[in-house]
This record gives C-alpha cells, structure tokens and sequence, in this order.
C-alpha cells in the first residue's frame, strides 16, 4: 500500500526530524533516565510551541484539526529517534477521553494539554486484568456530590508525575465508569521503573474523592485505544527503520576475515528478512490509518490486526538488530538496546500480539 505525502505534511516530518536530532538521541535519553523523567519542562512547551500537542484536537476545542495521516508522520519521527515523553499518556489517550467529556471538563482542562501546562496519566490496568479493559476491580462510591475510589492500578505510564489521572473504576450499580482525580497528590504513587525505563506509577486509592465524567464509558475507552494504537505503530515503525538502518551501517564498517560482516549472504539474508518486517507493518499502519480517517466500519479490527504485526514484526527486527551488532548490541551507550526495549514496550501497551490477535479473530467474525 502506497501513501504520498502532501507539502506540509513533509514540512512537519523535516521538523520533527530536526527536534529528533537535538533531543532523540542515546545520551539525553540516558540522562533523562537518570534524573527520573520522562521530558524537561522546557522541550515539552517546545513541542507545544511547535503545535504538536494540539494536533489531534479539531479547531472546536482549540486543537490544530490534524488527521490520523499528520498523527502518523510525527509519531513516526518521534521513534526514530529516542525521544522520551508523555505524548501518548497526556496528549492521545486522555486528551482523546477528555475530548468526549462533558463541556465543562473538556473546557476547562484541554487547554492546558494543548499549551503544554499540565501532564496526565490514563489508570486503568490492574492485576487481574490482563490487558482486559472491561476486567476492573477498584469501586467508586457515592459521596455527596462526588465520588470516592479505592483499588489499585498498576504499570501507569507517565503514573509517577502526571498532575490529574483519568481512571476506570465500577459504580455501585456495576457498569464501568471514567472518573477524574484532579488532583493527582490525593492518592498513593508508589513510583516503579517501566521495561524501556522510562518512570511509571503504582497508584492505590483508599476513599481518593473523584468526579465522574462518564458512567457506561467501556466503548468510548475502548474507541480511544483503538484511535491510538496506530499511533503507537507509527512510533514502532520508526523504531525499526532506525534498527535496520543502524544495523546495515555497522555491517558495512565491522570487518571480519579481512572484509565487512556486510558482504556476508547469511547476513545480507537476515537483513533483507528485517526489510520485509518493517514493510509489513508499514502496509497494516496505512490500513488502520486510513480507516480511522474515514471512520470505516473495520477499524477496531484494523487496529488490532496493526498491533499482531507490531508484536511480530517488532520483536524481529530488534533480535536481528541485536544480534548482528554482537556483544554491544544491548550496551547503554548504544541506541540499538533502547529501541530494543521501547518495541517491548511498545508491544506490550494495550495489549500484546497474543490478546489483540484473539480480538482480532473476535472482531472479524
């Protein structure tokens, strides 16, 4: 499948290429690491100063009106380098769910998304639920005008600084609800360390008072992650066009028996095997991306077909990548280990290969 650019979708590529240059690379994500973050403040009202963060949000909520096409090209960019930041969290997921809020909420919290003023965090996994969006445990009880939650979400990505939570939670009448906890400091972070190493959160709430923003909000939550996850295929392929990439260069440079690893068959083989994964996932990106644009019946099926692929093919090419740069394929000073686990991660987040290749199955009839 083919997709051609338009002219200011290529000035956005160049942009984000030239961020990714400055702030992408091996050693700030090591020090970003470090410090325990996931962006500095300053690059973040960077890339809100760019427009990047109102680019999902149509003119009405103060967005850009960007298309799932302009989404793609920046998170594309984005994985090719080793930016580090709460664009998923904050911008896709509970901007995405915010923008299906009530006025109110949506009024008063979407602009300090889009000018870079606040970060969030979306609390729905829990231990026993298995990727399952619907398998929740932590209640919300009635009190007064508001609510109060007690339970336990795990793995809360950007969970650790995130200054407002959106979380899913059972009503008293059992149907499963989204609720705000705009202050993000009324519950317990336990702060942990995700398999990419950027920082996430365990959060437990005991009677952590509440708003609700939607009871029954299992189909707009789950219209939300499947609105993302090709956003997080664009990302992955990213990734893998950096690996091959690197990966064909260190083969041309690395000398073995008198000549380059390069001039290998064997080698040549694996890489050309690399080639084709990232091709697969690519034509199954244009598939879901298309279909969200036009709103296409299939587009849950779409959007779990991309993440098979994305488990698959990603897992690939980062062992091959590995493997062919030897011992120092999973140093930290190399870029290969840490686009190695951001495609874990990646697999990983709403759901692996196996789950989405059962809902997939389910969702095709």
């Amino acid at each position: 499948m083919k997709l051609s650019l338009d002219s200011e979708q290529k000035l956005l590529q160049d942009s984000v290429a030239r961020f990714v240059a400055v702030h992408g690379t091996v050693e700030e994500r090591r020090r970003l690491r470090d410090k325990g973050l996931l962006i500095e403040p300053d690059t973040w009202r960077q890339m809100a100063e760019l427009g990047w963060l109102g680019l999902p949000f149509i003119e009405a909520h103060g967005g850009y009106g960007g298309s799932p096409v302009d989404l793609m090209v920046l998170m594309q960019e984005l994985g090719r380098g080793l930016v580090v930041q709460p664009y998923v969290s904050t911008v896709l997921v509970c901007g995405g769910l915010l923008a299906r809020a009530p006025e109110a909420e949506r009024e008063k919290y979407l602009p300090a998304i889009i000018a870079g003023e606040s970060q969030w965090a979306f609390a729905f996994a829990e231990h026993s639920g298995r990727y399952r969006l619907d398998r929740v445990e932590t209640r919300a009880e009635p009190d007064g005008d508001g609510v109060r939650l007690s339970g336990t979400k795990i793995a809360v990505l950007n969970g650790k600084h995130a200054e407002h939570l959106l979380v899913t939670a059972r009503s008293a009448q059992g149907g499963l609800g989204l609720f705000l906890v705009a202050d993000g400091d009324s519950a317990v972070r336990r702060p942990v360390t995700l398999v990419d190493g950027t920082p996430g959160a365990e959060i437990h709430f005991d009677a952590t008072p509440a708003t609700l923003l939607q009871a029954d909000a299992l189909a707009t939550v789950e219209e939300v992650v499947d609105q993302v996850i090709p956003a997080l295929g664009a990302q992955a392929l990213g990734s893998m066009e950096a690996l091959l990439e690197m990966t064909v260069e260190y083969t041309r440079t690395r000398e073995q028996f008198g000549q380059p690893i390069g001039k290998f068959q064997v080698l040549q083989h694996r890489m050309a095997d690399m080639y084709l994964h990232c091709q697969a996932l690519r034509s199954l990106l244009y598939r879901a991306v298309l279909a969200h644009q036009e709103q296409a019946p299939d587009r849950a099926a779409c959007s779990s077909a991309l993440k098979v692929k994305l488990g698959e093919s990603g897992r690939f090419v980062a062992q091959q990548a590995v493997q062919l740069h030897g011992g120092i394929g999973m140093s930290d000073e190399l870029a290969v280990g840490h686009h190695f686990k951001s495609l874990l991660a990646l697999n990983i987040l709403f759901g692996d290969a196996d789950y989405h290749l059962d809902r997939y199955i389910a969702l095709a009839g």
